[in-house]
């Protein structure tokens, strides 16, 4: 059996060592100490030799993590192979995949319009000059949380009947202060009962099935978005009837595409 004192002990020890930032490092001590809790109810000893074992950590995120959303098992295993990696090496193997989560729905048109009422309607002029700036450059340049802190007015340009963002935040890991940050001034909107929730996630996901839709190219939006494999654009085109939701369809289609 694992104490707790026994895996404070080696959960320390790898922490002590660990390169991350600190708001991370509370996540990595949760993970470590799930894992932990499995290992015990297999029969695992208590050694980080034995805990971080790349089967080990397999088992856990496949039966250990079972009922628990998918994007939330890959977190758990991404904090876990880093610290299996500082034991073991790198793993012999590919992991098991797993989905990533769903994009929620973009907004329609209505909804659109509806966000935009609300936004106008904040009687604070900061309050409706943030409101509007997070429903314009949300859906219409799919700027992430993070990006949406950080920008500033001298980040925005216009000229020949074009609106040009500059995005500064998007060079690095978003700090997930932001993301708190944004979510939380949402919520403390006035906001219409009938009008759509303001929602950052699904305004991204309106900006990117915007481009699926009117047949962007993918290498295009790959980069303005900054996500790095095509396969990643089929959790958003599921939403766009005209655009295969394949994994392989969307890579054949960027490898069509960057031969032409």
């Amino acid at each position: 059996m694992v104490t707790s004192a026994t895996a404070r002990s080696w959960q320390d020890v790898l922490l002590d060592g660990a390169v991350m930032a600190p708001r991370e490092l509370p996540r990595a001590r949760s993970v470590l100490a799930l894992l932990a809790g499995f290992a015990s109810g297999q029969g695992v000893p208590a050694s980080p030799g034995q805990l971080l074992d790349y089967d080990v950590v397999e088992a856990f995120c496949v039966r250990g993590c079972a009922g628990r959303a998918s994007s939330t098992c890959g977190t758990y295993r991404s904090v876990l192979y880093q610290f299996a990696g500082r034991v073991h090496g790198p793993p012999g193997q590919r992991a098991t995949p797993f989905a990533g989560a769903k994009a929620p729905p973009p907004y329609s048109g209505a909804e659109r319009a509806a966000l935009a009422a609300a936004a106008r309607a904040q009687r604070d002029p900061a309050k409706r000059s943030s409101a509007l700036a997070m429903v314009v450059f949300g859906a219409g340049a799919g700027l992430r949380p993070a990006e949406l802190a950080a920008l500033s007015g001298s980040d925005v340009t216009c000229g020949g009947g074009r609106v040009v963002v500059r995005v500064t935040a998007g060079g690095g890991p978003a700090d997930r202060a932001y993301k708190n940050f944004v979510n939380v001034f949402a919520r403390g909107l006035a906001w219409d009962p009938d009008a759509p929730a303001l929602s950052m996630s699904r305004a991204r996901s309106s900006f990117i099935c915007d481009h699926l839709t009117a047949g962007t190219a993918l290498r295009t939006l790959l980069a303005v978005t900054g996500i790095a494999e095509p396969e990643s654009l089929a959790r958003y085109a599921r939403h766009v009837p005209a655009v295969s939701s394949s994994k392989a369809a969307l890579r054949a289609r960027w490898r069509a595409e960057a031969r032409r």
